[in-house]
């Protein structure tokens, strides 16, 4: 299954967190934006639990991440 994760950061450390999250093999595409989000992942797991599981202790667990929104894939 495909999702997005919206990322709200604490500071402006966007490329570092980028760079971070590049590095799982979950996580398909990091873009960092303008507006209210600062990063959107792009990221594919096999199931709710996974995912769920994956933006607790792999995203929300950064220091630097004030706040997550997934988005999940329909179609």
């Amino acid at each position: 299954m495909i999702a997005y994760v919206l990322i709200a950061l604490k500071h402006s450390d966007e490329k570092k967190i980028q760079t971070q999250l590049q590095k799982h093999k979950e996580v398909m595409d990091v873009h960092i934006l303008f507006g209210e989000w600062d990063i959107m992942a792009k990221v594919n797991v096999s199931s709710p639990e996974e995912l769920g599981t994956f933006v607790m202790e792999k995203i929300r667990s950064l220091s630097e991440v004030k706040l997550t929104s997934t988005l999940i894939v329909a179609k």
